[in-house]
């Protein structure tokens, strides 16, 4: 991985930002990705009572966004190798635009639906060249700082999309329609710097694009599937926060205010930061373990806090669900960029988003079939039984597969403390005395 100086952009006419510069707007994109996911989350409680819409219609919608974006990850995973990060990225940032102005628009479940296509084509062709820019223009050996920066700017998204439309939704006029039309206008001024980025990076491939299923390394195949079932555990924990957290809080909760459900949720998000921080310091391995364990605690904890009606748990679900949601996203986000080969980086990681959302748009419309069918609690208690089983594969693969590659690391020659535990070490050691 090389850090790339500036190059032409624009044929010249605007100056191109810099390294840093590129690393936050490549950030700046990873939050719009996750603004624009999270982004209706507050008004679908509106749609339902002013709509009239189910609560299966509204995991439809929801589940719109991943069934949209999976195609387009199978196809146009790896375009960004080979026409460039910054162009990849702006049509991604295009699409979301289209699909923002959609629901903004909105007077139908129609509209909403398309409106979700439009955002997961967006989020599919910019979130991938946006993750492994943020890589590309790091220090060499700044994987982990890269990956926990692009889950911080992830909750940031997120936390964004919770309180601004909280505090639209509630206190605003036109409820369902102004929160979108701001979020359009803060993607077409990121739209603008991202035009500034240097056109191409030296990470990317040579030959010319065609369009063709990712590639996952031979080699590679076991450790990409220990870091897809953690990055996947981070999207199933969307999958029950972000179309039901507001539903979750105003029934099994007791909360009556938007804006007060907004910051509510937005502890999520702000937990994901926190420790997405904290996640540079700790092994890939352990990262992907302590991700799972506390994604099966934070779905019963929201299974608790609809038992005994109480705002306090839920304040503590969100909070535990957004630390494991850093640890699975940081965990799953550094396996790629490690043990990627350069050329192949982009497929990679847009392979792990594929199982992510793969994952999601399936949990979710199940999940929510079943809440319209039985009610909210028996909903939840089935997510947490068949989500909580694949946080417990997670689990696993991070036992089995990334910690015994970890120790081989350690062990291998010329690791500091341990190279006394090599024969080259030990026959320097003789030699004086």
């Amino acid at each position: 991985m090389t850090v790339l100086p500036p190059v032409d952009t624009l044929g010249g006419l605007v100056p191109s930002l810099g390294t840093r510069g590129s690393f936050w707007t490549a950030g700046a994109v990873v939050a719009l990705a996750l603004w624009t996911s999270a982004c209706p989350t507050m008004a679908y409680p509106l749609y339902q009572s002013e709509w009239g819409v189910s609560t299966t219609t509204i995991t439809w919608i929801f589940a719109a966004y991943p069934i949209a974006l999976i195609p387009v990850l199978i196809l146009f995973g790896n375009l960004s190798d080979h026409i460039g990060r910054r162009a990849s990225i702006l049509l991604g940032l295009a699409a979301e635009l289209v699909g923002v102005l959609l629901f903004a628009l909105a007077n139908d479940v129609g509209w909403l639906l398309l409106g979700r296509a439009f955002m997961g084509l967006g989020v599919g062709l910019s979130i991938s060249p946006a993750s492994v820019a943020m890589v590309e223009y790091s220090a060499p050996g700044q994987e982990k700082r890269a990956g926990a920066a692009s889950t911080a700017v992830s909750a940031l998204g997120i936390a964004l999309a919770m309180v601004v439309g909280g505090a639209l939704t509630e206190y605003a006029p036109f409820p369902l329609h102004l929160n979108f039309f701001l979020l359009a206008a803060v993607i077409a001024v990121v739209g603008f710097l991202v035009a500034r980025m240097p056109r191409h990076t030296r990470d990317e491939a040579k030959e010319p694009w065609r369009v063709r299923a990712i590639v996952i390394p031979r080699g590679r195949r076991l450790v990409f599937l220990a870091g897809s079932l953690a990055f996947a555990s981070s999207f199933l924990l969307g999958a029950i926060v972000l179309p039901l957290g507001a539903k979750i809080a105003q029934q099994l909760a007791g909360s009556v205010n938007a804006l007060v459900t907004g910051v509510l949720l937005s502890v999520f998000a702000a937990c994901i930061t926190l420790f997405a921080l904290a996640a540079r310091r700790i092994h890939v391995w352990l990262l992907v373990v302590l991700g799972a364990a506390g994604s099966i605690a934070a779905v019963w904890l929201f299974v608790i806090t609809g038992a005994v009606h109480s705002l306090g748990l839920f304040f503590l679900a969100s909070a535990v669900a957004g630390a494991a949601y850093a640890f699975d996203f940081a965990g799953g986000l550094t396996v790629f960029n490690r043990y990627a080969p350069s050329h192949h980086r982009a497929g990679m990681v847009s392979g792990g988003y594929l199982v992510g959302y793969l994952a999601q748009g399936i949990g979710a419309p199940a999940l929510g079939a079943v809440v319209t069918a039985h009610g909210l609690m028996p909903g939840l208690v089935t997510g947490a039984i068949v989500f909580g089983a694949f946080f417990l594969t997670a689990i696993i693969g991070g036992l089995t597969v990334l910690a015994p590659l970890h120790r081989a690391e350690r062990l291998r020659p010329g690791r500091g403390v341990f190279r006394a535990r090599t024969p080259e070490y030990r026959r320097g050691r003789s030699l004086t005395g």
